[in-house]
């Protein structure tokens, strides 16, 4: 008997007239802004520029989901060029569809464009950016839920997934993947920001972290899944990678730790180049005018100054005084 579960939509597009809004890429829009807002906080925080996380963005976003939806089309290219298939689907990303990895690793370039462009090193701001990643990624598996797609084995635990009757998928109740993944994200996110507050981390090493704690969530929930997918040695393809990734990603904090300890402490270069001849300016400088220098010590005499020239005339009044009195004595 089905006591409690957690319910599909009906439909994963609304429809506003002729325009639809399809509840997958509304998941991934959501992410990018609060990754955006989230990681323009850290930046700024961290010494840099408002804005220049967006800057970077406008680079990043758009190779990100290209190299998600290529890394999806390649490791489940069954799905688009097999038999019966139409390849033209494997351009339709609103359906679902965008491999993590191939994001992060094409996303990685585009960041590493815009960053150049700007004159800022690529894992600072890498740094200030990974919390927020997590956080995008938390919210984004959110559209498998809507696509009703990725999830787990079947079960009877009250937050089951209940599944409708559709294209390649059978009615039932299943493990809610997706919500784990989620929730592994958020977690993932606090963990980062967390140990950062604590070690200062830099130098990548706080994107590193969020790689390799992603990557220690992502293999248990990949076990789970009932979708198709590849298979090496007995284990699905996904779960190798997470674990080639975490350790290239525990083997750069390791090394990096050793070769650059500390944090960046300039991050944005042109901030400094600004702020700098501010500073100069408001410091009392030697190059002022000597006529100006001069009415300074002539006519803006703290009255301190005159008290310590009254001193010797008083003194000399004494001793004055003293030698008459011995003349007289």
């Amino acid at each position: 008997m089905e006591l409690a579960y957690i319910p599909s939509p009906s439909t994963g597009v609304i429809h506003l007239g002729p325009l639809p809004l399809r509840g997958y890429a509304f998941c991934i829009i959501i992410g990018v802004f609060v990754a955006v807002w989230y990681g323009n906080k850290r930046w700024v925080a961290r010494g840099g520029k408002a804005g220049t996380v967006a800057d970077i963005a406008v680079w990043a976003v758009p190779f990100g989901l290209v190299g998600g939806r290529l890394y999806h089309v390649i490791t489940d290219y069954q799905l688009y060029f097999s038999e019966g298939e139409n390849w033209v689907d494997a351009f339709k990303i609103w359906e679902g569809g965008l491999g993590i990895w191939g994001g992060i690793a094409l996303g990685a370039v585009g960041a590493w464009i815009g960053c150049r462009r700007r004159g800022i090193p690529l894992p600072a701001w890498a740094d200030a950016l990974a919390p927020a990643v997590a956080f995008a990624q938390a919210i984004g598996r959110w559209g498998n839920w809507f696509n009703q797609e990725l999830y787990g084995k079947k079960t009877d635990l009250p937050w089951a997934l209940k599944i409708t009757e559709g294209t390649n998928r059978e009615a039932g109740l299943y493990h809610p993947t997706f919500l784990y993944e989620s929730l592994w994200c958020i977690g993932v996110a606090l963990l980062v920001i967390r140990a950062d507050r604590r070690f200062k981390l830099g130098h990548g090493r706080a994107f590193a972290l969020y790689v390799a704690s992603y990557c220690v969530g992502r293999a248990w929930i990949e076990y789970m899944r009932v979708d198709e997918a590849h298979h090496v040695l007995g284990l699905r393809l996904n779960v190798w990678t997470s674990i080639v990734v975490f350790v290239l990603a525990v083997t750069y904090i390791v090394i990096s730790a050793r070769v650059r300890p500390g944090r960046e402490e300039v991050v944005e270069p042109e901030r400094s180049a600004k702020t700098a001849p501010v500073a100069a300016d408001d410091a009392p400088g030697d190059d002022a005018p000597a006529d100006v220098a001069a009415d300074g010590v002539a006519g803006d005499a703290d009255p301190a100054d005159g008290d310590e020239k009254a001193e010797p005339d008083v003194d000399a009044d004494a001793a004055s005084a003293d030698e008459e009195s011995a003349k007289k004595g």
